[in-house]
């Protein structure tokens, strides 16, 4: 399943203000990476992960997006609708807080690439001895298992587990977190052992998903504010292949990246301008680092091993 944005004008966006306003039980906002993105939903639910998973923001700073998510039986599950003018996105009939997570860190994105020169990764982003790592990949290729697989080093901090934002000052590209909590799913303790505790005191949704402190397992001082990118590990899942790991150059890296849109299904706003943006981030942090294409269809724990050496943690 998945879904597809519309973009809406000025004047769409007002008449679906009015049309779902009396549905709005609760606003809530929340502070990421510095933008105050709003909800406003009728859910309990969303309101009471969205708090779990952002960090607040004081109801009286003015919003710099918003996000309704609602229902509406006269329309499709899953429908996207985005007015880029006033940054206002309409989420209805979505019972994912996955999606709806996503394109809240979406909705800040928009404003920041456009505004700041901040750009959004959908992917993981850790710190191994000072070393900033990220991961990226389509989904099923094991970014998840992967991340958490390197956390269980103590060597290694989080900054992001799925998405963060990068910015680049020099020759350096500093990546920078945005979420309190992690959005983790059931089967990550059938793999990595070590989880199965968080995973106990999750309390999951019915896609077996569950906002989690991971702090109850790393403990505090394993998260970071931000991190210096050294590295980038590209993830897929190709059977035909025998390589099990290539380095690449950065061009092959980039042209990988924009032939898959940026690994980032959640993009609010694709279009020429936007993408030259996009580029020109990627290609000063390909340039900045190693990159490296990992094939993970062996087994968890000999692709974690390709991994580990990479990050230099053996």
């Amino acid at each position: 399943m998945s879904y597809s944005v519309e973009l809406i004008s000025i004047v769409q966006k007002e008449e679906m203000v009015q049309k779902y306003s009396p549905s709005i039980l609760y606003e809530m906002k929340a502070e990421i990476y510095g933008c105050c993105i709003k909800l406003l939903t009728g859910s309990l639910s969303v309101k009471s992960r969205w708090e779990e998973n952002f960090y607040f923001a004081s109801q009286s700073v003015r919003s710099h997006g918003r996000l309704y998510v609602v229902a509406d039986s006269s329309r499709p599950e899953n429908a996207v609708y985005y007015d880029p003018q006033s940054k206002t996105c309409f989420l209805i009939n979505m019972d994912y807080y996955g999606w709806i997570k996503s394109l809240a860190l979406s909705l800040a994105g928009d404003v920041l690439e456009d505004e700041h020169g901040i750009y959004s990764v959908h992917g993981a982003c850790l710190d191994v001895r000072g070393r900033g790592l990220c991961i990226l990949g389509s989904s099923g290729a094991g970014k998840t298992t992967h991340t958490y697989g390197l956390l269980r080093s103590r060597l290694v901090r989080v900054v992001s587990d799925d998405w963060f934002f990068g910015r680049v000052f020099g020759e350096d590209v500093l990546a920078y977190g945005s979420e309190k909590n992690f959005y983790i799913r059931a089967e990550l303790a059938e793999i990595w052992q070590e989880f199965s505790g968080l995973v106990g005191k999750a309390l999951l949704d019915q896609k077996g998903r569950g906002v989690v402190d991971l702090r109850w397992v790393i403990g505090k001082g394993r998260f970071l504010p931000l991190t210096t990118l050294e590295t980038v590990i590209f993830l897929k899942r190709d059977p035909d292949d025998n390589a099990q790991v290539t380095e690449l150059r950065p061009g092959e890296a980039l042209e990988i990246l924009e032939g898959n849109g940026y690994f980032n299904p959640h993009l609010l706003v694709k279009d020429d301008f936007k993408a030259r943006l996009r580029s020109g981030f990627f290609h000063a942090l390909l340039k900045s680092g190693r990159s490296y294409m990992v094939n993970t269809t062996a087994a968890p724990e000999e692709s974690q091993r390709i991994i580990r050496k990479i990050a230099g943690l053996e």
